[in-house]
């Protein structure tokens, strides 16, 4: 099978299939859930087996992630064969907030068996590569997060230039934060210099802030996060969300102490409203009933205390690698 972990143009469609003209969610969603499956490539990079497909219903191609829940890699503190769902939970939250931080995502069955489908997003314009050897330049993505020292590599030539277009999260020198950017921690790299994780201040961002907050999602690392051309702030990987216990960890800590926005307390609003009736249903099917009610107690909370929570002190608040 081939590797398309540095892949960014969109697999091949079928013979005669309709590409590149937008389309709305209704008709992504109905391509994802009934066209045909075709397998594409393997992400290579991934944790759990994650495929690069087509879905292609009438003519319509849609391109997508597919990930079977037997290529799910056990796990000590999340139940075996339940990454899946959890990812669809997660989108069913967003839509019911109104919150449009998630693609489309939705169970089905597939060539490797039932998984997860979710729709590719496109990224922004590929960075700068000027500077860089041609291993890095082959990786428009920046994205590689195979064992976290590609990524301090990556970030050593190229500090001095600052966040690239398209960047979300990025390495900087410590004392050279940009304007518009919040710092989350520093580090020193591997020569020996003081530098920062930053994260753009932007409010798109800040909702999939709130967000990681109610799903309670313990791994947004920065390559979690897609910069969609259409100006769109899009979170991925969403398999290890909805623990009872408090697992948020995240690189999006900048807003700390601060107000959750109003577009995070609107969206709270919805949930609760949700969790009386429709979202509860959808969620019963997705999640244990233990995940539901601590769901639903995280909303409340957040409604009563709308603040951006603070790290937690007694275990890490950063998923590894960060980036």
């Amino acid at each position: 099978m081939p590797d398309t972990a540095a892949a960014r143009p969109g697999p091949e469609p079928a013979d005669g299939a309709v590409t590149g003209a937008p389309l709305d969610p209704d008709a992504v969603r109905e391509v994802l859930a009934l066209g045909d499956l075709t397998v594409q490539g393997r992400i290579s990079d991934a944790s759990n087996l994650t495929l690069r497909a087509v879905a292609e219903l009438d003519g319509v191609a849609v391109d997508c992630v597919y990930k079977p829940v037997r290529g799910e890699r056990p796990l000590w503190d999340f139940p075996d064969g339940t990454l899946a769902q959890r990812e669809v939970a997660a989108y069913q939250v967003a839509v019911a907030a109104g919150w449009d931080c998630v693609p489309t995502t939705l169970l089905r069955p597939g060539p490797f068996g039932a998984g997860m489908v979710q729709q590719w997003i496109e990224t922004a314009p590929p960075l700068d590569t000027e500077g860089l050897d041609g291993d890095e330049a082959g990786d428009p993505d920046g994205d590689d997060t195979d064992d976290g020292t590609d990524d301090a590599d990556d970030g050593i030539d190229d500090l001095d230039t600052g966040p690239g277009p398209g960047e979300l999260v990025d390495l900087v020198p410590e004392d050279r934060i940009p304007p518009g950017w919040l710092p989350v921690l520093r580090a020193v790299d591997m020569v020996g210099r003081d530098i920062a994780v930053v994260h753009a201040d932007v409010p798109a961002l800040a909702v999939l802030a709130g967000f990681d907050l109610v799903v309670n999602n313990a791994d947004r690392k920065g390559s979690h996060v897609l910069a969609a051309p259409d100006g769109r702030v899009l979170g991925v990987d969403h398999g290890l969300c909805f623990h009872c216990d408090d697992k948020l960890r995240t690189i999006l800590w900048g807003w700390a102490g601060e107000p959750l926005p109003d577009a995070v307390q609107d969206g709270l609003d919805r949930l609760a409203t949700g969790l009386d009736g429709e979202l509860s249903d959808r969620l019963h099917e997705l999640l244990t009933v233990a995940e539901v009610r601590v769901f639903g107690e995280r909303v409340a909370r957040l409604r009563r205390y709308p603040v951006f929570r603070k790290p937690p002190r007694g275990r890490t608040p950063i998923p590894w690698p960060p980036l």
